[in-house]
């Protein structure tokens, strides 16, 4: 507080010259900026007199002229009104005596100088029916007019104790005022509009500016001055310019220039403004009270003026800033019009396509030679992206593996763990997968490269906790049927998934956590809905990642026998709708089964068995492959008496003891070329003709393999529906979430309506005091630092929805961008944007800030833009790192950051220009200066005492030496906060697209 109290003791006692670079205007010939007249002598501005026009008058009228009775001079060598006992004749009053009062004093001091003539002789334009000479005592000039005012300032009483006054010369139209040719008088410089103003401190005057050309308008009551080229000149030795050596204003003063606004009411009160003293005094400048107003002129000009002038109280020009505003709304909103009816219009086209529904199934598949390998982690280099293949370090996955399945056939994937029944599934399936792969995949009848309907059910079950199992269905059947087929097919396709998968009673049931965490359905039933998930999609082919495992034997019999039911009957499934005929065609179901039970094994038509990468046997099921295996260890015992291989006996599950091959896996059955072409074309027998390869379906070796991943990149053309029902499915689904779990939601409004009534009491009322302001700019920073630390939910929010989000798009459900718009949607606005905006409310109006409207709305404004770029920011850090924990590090490390750079703890010049730089890519501090700006702007001033001194400055001047913020910067900074929000959109965007995928 000591160091604060000297900091300001210091700005007070050197006030304005700490804002200012000193600057001398040049001495004139004639003082008062009057002009040099042919006779070596000049014309002065009414009240001023002597051979340079720096005598004041004392006494007589404005009439008198060059005649006129001049204060003397006192021992400090500058003329004194106060000194001089200057008193002024009856009906004129104001510093100096300028200021009529009467209108009998303007005719009384007309007629004592020139007689019966005619006030309005000489004069353009001013001849009309009533020429009589009137005083105007309102704020309003007709022609040439004098105010004068007393300067109470307390800032600039706590430096000069005495008396201060201004007296002003507002001059409209020269050639329509009496004064026009009274001797030695100049009321403009050169015949335009102009002011003349003298301030005067103990009746010594200090300083006189002057600017020219003005205009005058008229608002609400209130008569405005606005001067262009505002000149001023201090007079050197006075007690404002020098002849207090400590408090030598002169350079300060001789260098205030620019625009010059003279406002006045008809409560006596006028504002001197320009650019610096509103910085020191405030928005409404150097407040003058007691001010009284006069000007002698002709009741005709008086009477012309009001019949041609036109009413400006009702008219108000919009600001830049509120032109700006207005047209980034216009042109959002606009967008956002043209987008849902570009939407509707391709949603409407879509749905005139015809459903091609009953035709699934009917493809086979076939693998030749696929090998997959992993790289090293130390050669991430050209390899990997050049897809070549490296021994060197490598780890095979698999190697050389063939095999095919027809449609309507149910085929096992069998091996132990690690012998790659997962990784060949995947790559049949089409999946992203981070290694190196060669080989071909194919589908026949297809042509090489032309991509089926291939349905992957994973081995983890990920789905929607706060749906039901039909909702869920539904909303799959939503996104992957097309648009064409009537809502009313697709629940008849829901429900026959769900009557063939036996979910009837747990159809109307929430899915829960299937983690455990949370009630719902059983590990079976959940299972079962992950099939469902995929089969209302009408797929060509079926692919499953170990669909029994974690079941019990019934639960395992019950899916296995949907997934023959599937493969047998294909499009059959969904010829229960009415309408629909089946057409027959099978669905090649692929399913890696880790250790299936007797009944299970017999249930799939062909087996592939793999151990290390290798397959070891492709062919038909049941007793085929251990009738095969037996025929080889005859053959080698026959050979050499002993095998590797061990014996089947009668009634031994041929799955384990296939299993028990595998893991012993003889180093002959590698090397046997016949055993694989044998199999394979026994496959082809059971396939029909449909499954024989053509001459372009023959494999190449060494050859990329042509996985569904790798042949193009995801487009709208991948997606059963159009983008704007996308859309509106995914809101569907995220306003039912939001309503069933309501805790994350009201929990930020509760939480907001606490912090805001605790912030509010906190800073309940705060003061005008230096103390007071300070603690305003700490409420401001307070409600930032909340809005960037609150905004870590988003962050969770995001990690905890990933996993299903990555499901549903690596089986083409909607569009990335879709997904994102409706989770900034249903996370910004009720989690965001309503917390944000009711903790900014109640700490306002209980901390007492600025009580205008607009200051309100523009507080808002700057907080709910901060609160979407730290939503966007958290998206960004959850969207980039896999790991959560990382994430939400970075997240409040970012936050104690800005907290750093906002300019709160620290100025930010003081930091060093090394790290000063790191201030622009800080939001909070925008954000902060902006709502400091906003705040200071209403006019806001500092009245206190410092070591028994009364100050009153300015909001500005202490924010700007505090804190560095610069005063016009609040434009600036919202249009930087929108900078943010489109820069971290686009980034978010990108990363989701690009980096929030399926990669095994």
């Amino acid at each position: 507080m000591l160091a604060q109290t000297s900091l300001l003791s210091k700005m007070v006692y050197a006030l304005v010259s700490t804002i200012l670079l000193a600057s001398h205007v040049a001495g004139q010939s004639c003082t008062n900026f009057g002009t040099a007249s042919s006779s070596s002598s000049c014309l002065c501005p009414p009240g001023f007199g002597g051979s340079n026009c720096s005598e004041p008058a004392c006494g007589g009228t404005i009439f008198d002229g060059s005649s006129r009775t001049l204060a003397s001079a006192t021992s400090g060598g500058f003329p004194n009104l106060t000194a001089s006992d200057c008193s002024c004749s009856s009906g004129w009053t104001g510093t100096g005596c300028n200021v009529c009062s009467t209108s009998s004093a303007c005719q009384t001091a007309w007629t004592a100088v020139n007689g019966n003539a005619s006030v309005s002789d000489g004069l353009a334009a001013a001849s009309g029916v009533n020429d009589t000479l009137v005083c105007n005592t309102q704020p309003t000039v007709y022609a040439a007019g004098e105010l004068s005012c007393q300067v109470n300032n307390p800032t600039l009483q706590s430096l000069f104790p005495l008396q201060s006054d201004l007296n002003i010369l507002r001059t409209y139209n020269s050639s329509l005022s009496p004064l026009h040719n009274t001797s030695g008088t100049l009321l403009s410089p050169n015949g335009s509009s102009a002011a003349y103003a003298q301030l005067f401190y103990a009746g010594v005057e200090q300083f006189s500016c002057t600017a020219s050309p003005c205009t005058q308008s008229t608002s609400s009551g209130t008569d405005t001055w606005t001067c262009s080229n505002l000149q001023c000149a201090c007079f050197e030795g006075t007690a404002f310019c020098g002849g207090v050596p400590s408090l030598n204003l002169n350079g300060t003063i001789n260098a205030l220039s620019g625009t010059l606004t003279v406002s006045c009411d008809s409560s006596n009160t006028c504002h001197f403004q320009q650019e610096v003293l509103n910085n020191l005094f405030g928005s409404s400048g150097l407040a003058l009270q007691g001010c009284v107003f006069g000007e002698c002129v002709t009741q005709a000009v008086i009477d012309s003026s009001n019949t041609n002038s036109t009413s400006t109280g009702s008219s108000s020009s919009l600001s830049g800033g509120v032109i700006a505003g207005l047209a980034v709304v216009g042109a959002l909103l606009g967008a956002g019009i043209i987008a849902i009816i570009w939407g509707s219009f391709l949603q409407r086209a879509a749905r005139n396509k015809p459903f091609d529904g009953g035709a699934a199934g009917g493809i086979s598949v076939r693998w030749s030679d696929v090998s997959y390998f992993i790289p090293p982690s130390s050669t991430w280099g050209p390899s990997i992206f050049s897809r070549r293949r490296e021994t060197n370090g490598e780890k095979t996955i698999l190697d050389g593996v063939s095999g095919s399945i027809g449609p309507g056939m149910l085929m096992a994937i069998l091996g132990p763990s690690g012998a790659g029944k997962t990784t060949l599934v995947e790559l049949i399936a089409g999946k992203a997968k981070s290694g190196l792969f060669t080989g071909t995949i194919t589908f026949p009848p297809l042509p090489t490269g032309k991509r089926p309907r291939v349905a992957f059910v994973p081995q983890t079950d990920v789905l929607p906790v706060f749906l039901t199992v039909r909702e869920a269905l539904v909303f799959a059947a939503s996104l992957r049927l097309p648009e064409s087929l009537s809502e009313e097919r697709k629940v008849a396709i829901v429900d026959a998934v769900i009557e063939k998968l036996g979910l009837e009673g747990v159809a109307e049931t929430r899915i829960g956590a299937t983690d455990g965490t949370g009630r719902g359905i059983s590990g079976g039933e959940a299972r079962r809905v992950s099939i469902g998930l995929e089969l209302v999609g009408c797929p060509d082919i079926l692919v499953c990642d170990e669909p029994t495992s974690g079941l019990d034997s019934v639960s395992a019999w019950r899916v296995v026998s949907v997934l023959k039911e599937v493969a047998r009957g294909g499009g059959g499934l969904f010829g229960a709708i009415e309408g629909e005929k089946s057409n027959g065609r099978g669905v090649a179901v692929i399913c890696s089964v880790h250790q299936p039970s007797s009944r299970l094994y017999h249930a799939f038509d062909s087996v592939v068995l793999l151990s290390h990468g290798r397959a070891l046997y492709s062919g038909p099921g049941g007793l085929a492959p251990a009738q095969h295996f037996k025929t080889i260890r005859d053959a080698e015992v026959a050979q050499d008496s002993t095998s590797e291989i061990p014996e089947y006996g009668e009634g031994y599950n041929v799955a384990d003891y296939l299993l028990e091959i595998a893991s012993v896996a003889p180093v002959g059955l590698f090397s046997s070329s016949r055993v694989m072409e044998t199999n394979i074309n026994e496959s082809q027998d059971l396939n029909g003709p449909s499954a024989s390869p053509t001459a372009d379906e023959k494999p190449v070796g060494g050859a990329d393999v042509e996985a569904l991943s790798s042949r193009s990149k995801p487009s709208q053309s991948d997606y059963a529906t159009t983008f704007f029902t996308q859309f509106l499915v995914l809101c569907g689904r995220e306003w039912k979430i939001i309503r069933r779990d309501k805790t994350l939601f009201f929990t930020h409004v509760t939480a907001a309506s606490i912090l805001g009534v605790f912030c509010g009491g906190l800073y309940f009322h705060t003061g005008i005091t230096i103390a007071g302001f300070q603690s305003r700019v700490g409420c401001l920073f307070f409600l930032g630092s909340l809005t960037a630390f609150s905004s870590l939910s988003a962050l969770f929010n995001v990690v905890e929805v990933r996993s299903l989000f990555v499901r549903e798009r690596s089986n083409s459900y909607y569009s990335p961008t879709a997904w994102l718009l409706s989770r900034i949607l249903f996370d910004v606005i009720p989690l965001r944007v309503l917390p944000t905006i009711i903790v900014s409310t109640i700490t306002y109006w209980m901390a007492g800030l600025s009580a205008e409207a607009a200051r309100f709305f523009k507080f808002l404004l700057i907080l709910v833009l901060y609160t979407l770029a730290m939503t966007l920011w958290n998206f960004l850090l959850a969207t980039s790192f896999r790991n959560g924990g990382i994430a939400i590090l970075i997240s409040a490390l970012s936050a104690l950051y800005q907290m750093t750079y906002a300019g709160f703890f620290v100025h930010l010049t003081s930091i060093p220009p090394v790290l000063r730089w790191l201030q622009w890519v800080c939001p909070l501090k925008f954000c902060l200066e902006a709502l400091s700006v906003n705040e200071v702007g209403s006019g806001l001033m500092i009245e206190d005492t410092l070591q028994g001194v009364p100050i009153s400055i300015s909001a500005t001047v202490i924010m700007e030496l505090l804190f560095g913020f610069d005063p016009n910067a609040y434009y600036r900074d919202v249009l930087v906060l929108f900078a943010f929000i489109a820069g971290l959109g686009l980034l978010v965007i990108g990363m989701v697209w690009y980096k929030v995928r399926e990669q095994r």
